[in-house]
């Protein structure tokens, strides 16, 4: 998984174009105790009301929260519920020029009332649905398509989000696919729950769910045999590069012209709403694919983000920061507690978003002692993570002479990093006698709450006081076991051994 984590500190802001069935979502809010006394039915106390992009334009809610740039195209109504639409979703940051309004339709509002017991635990009661699934007019036609074209030329991929609600149907479809193809744009697909999958033929991907896959194909789901065959048989019958086929708690499929299908196994998680696991799958693969990502490591990706979905109650776009922290969670012991400078600062990062104190302390530890581990406990009491700042061997012969280091830095930071209260190691010291020799240039970019210091030391003899406290940062010290150091050891050795 350590690509995973590369994969995202090298995170670029792609522009990604969704296309499809956009919709407003309402939640009714309220407490659910009582039943009607005359039918049999609960009573719904109204508490408060929520407001939500649904449909394509949750996906696009999606892409925003994953750092993409995110152009909107689709239909709605010229009705105050467009209005709120394209409101939330220009708050997100997304371009909504590319939503055509036409006044002869309704925007698609899927109202859900949502009881709760003893004020908690939200529990779906029912759900209206207020929608306009005609056919578009010729005109209305033509205004999406030259949204599509002029879109195309600055997309790094086309999203479909069918939801077969009109305005991908009667030959539209097609004619984006055909249109993006034209324009080398890859077209990733979320289809509809319906048995023909024609018009999605020449798309690069598609992303059925288990139930959809079956209505399309006519086969059940029976075992990993007719899975994989349901697979195939689309891949081949619509000509596309892949297709990821979901599985719930079981992952992903994913299938690829050339290769074997191969099942992507997903972390076990707390489901509590499946509500918008798919269409995290559609954003978070097209999201992974415009940056450079394979389709095994988009499908790992996008497994993480829908197991974070499924957590979450109702509709909620899943952050690129917690998918980072996520995996970072899951894989820290894979990767070790090593880190360069540009590996180190987005990950702190992404802790830090998570509510994290980090600490930081520095030295030698050339030969590591009961002072030293004294020092470093101390140090991690004082946060939740624990950054430590070895000294290279250069630095430290520049500093006590050529005799030392006695014990090598991968020596050192082997023995460091064995130690539970050490969460990341990072080397430091050019040994030019400057500040490229202290740990100044690192606390500057990686701006610890809590430099700690082991040592007889004053305030402002701590070196990079003054560049944690400018930004409100604190320092502090730990007094050290009297009478032990390295140097002391030293002495002793050479005493003894002449």
């Amino acid at each position: 998984m350590k690509q995973l984590i590369q994969r995202i500190d090298h995170w670029q802001r792609k522009r990604i174009v969704v296309i499809g069935d956009f919709m407003l979502d309402q939640y009714v809010y309220g407490d659910a105790e009582r039943l009607s006394p005359d039918a049999p039915v609960p009573v719904l106390r109204v508490d408060r009301e929520e407001h939500a992009p649904g449909g394509a334009s949750n996906v696009c809610m999606d892409l925003a929260a994953l750092r993409c740039a995110v152009t909107c195209i689709g239909v709605t109504g010229d009705d105050m519920a467009a209005r709120m639409l394209r409101d939330k979703l220009a708050e997100a940051g997304c371009d909504t020029a590319g939503l055509v309004a036409d006044d002869s339709r309704r925007t698609t509002v899927k109202r859900s009332y949502i009881g709760l017991a003893q004020h908690r635990h939200p529990q779906k009661m029912f759900r209206v649905d207020v929608e306009d699934s005609a056919a578009l007019d010729d005109a209305t036609i033509g205004r999406v398509l030259e949204q599509v074209q002029a879109a195309l030329a600055q997309a790094d991929v086309l999203c479909i989000e069918d939801y077969n609600k009109g305005v991908l149907a009667g030959g539209i479809a097609e004619r984006v696919i055909e249109l993006a193809n034209q324009a080398s744009v890859p077209i990733l697909v979320d289809p509809a729950a319906i048995s023909d999958y024609t018009r999605y033929r020449g798309a690069t991907a598609i992303t059925p769910n288990r139930t959809e896959a079956e209505k399309a194909t006519g086969r059940a789901t029976d075992d990993p045999a007719s899975v994989r065959a349901m697979a195939t048989e689309l891949l081949n019958k619509l000509e596309l590069e892949a297709v990821v086929l979901t599985l719930d708690r079981h992952g992903a499929l994913l299938s690829q012209r050339g290769a074997e299908p191969m099942r992507v196994p997903t972390e076990a998680r707390n489901v509590y709403d499946v509500t918008g696991a798919g269409d995290m799958v559609l954003a978070m693969l097209a999201a992974a694919r415009a940056n450079g990502a394979d389709w095994l490591e988009s499908v790992q990706l996008a497994n993480v983000a829908a197991g974070l979905e499924v957590e979450r109650f109702g509709v909620v776009p899943i952050a690129l920061d917690e998918v980072h922290f996520a995996l970072l969670q899951r894989h820290h012991h894979e990767l070790g507690k090593v880190r360069t400078l540009d590996q180190l600062v987005p990950e702190i990062a992404a802790y830090r978003k998570q509510g994290k104190k980090i600490a930081f302390t520095n030295g030698c530890f050339d030969i590591l002692h009961a002072g030293h581990i004294q020092v470093l406990q101390g140090a991690r009491d004082t946060a939740d993570m624990l950054i430590l700042a070895v000294n290279t061997d250069v630095s430290i012969s520049a500093q006590k002479g050529p005799q030392r280091p006695i014990v090598s830095q991968d020596q050192r930071i082997a023995l460091l990093a064995a130690l539970q209260c050490v969460d990341y190691i990072i080397l430091f010291g050019d040994g030019s006698g400057g500040e490229g020799d202290t740990p100044i240039p690192l606390l500057k970019e990686i701006k610890p709450d809590v430099l700690v210091k082991g040592g007889t030391y004053k305030h402002d003899e701590v070196v990079g006081w003054e560049v944690v406290e400018s930004y409100g940062g604190k320092v502090t010290t730990i007094a050290p076991v009297q009478g032990l150091s390295t140097t002391n050891i030293v002495e002793r050795i050479r005493a003894q051994a002449d």
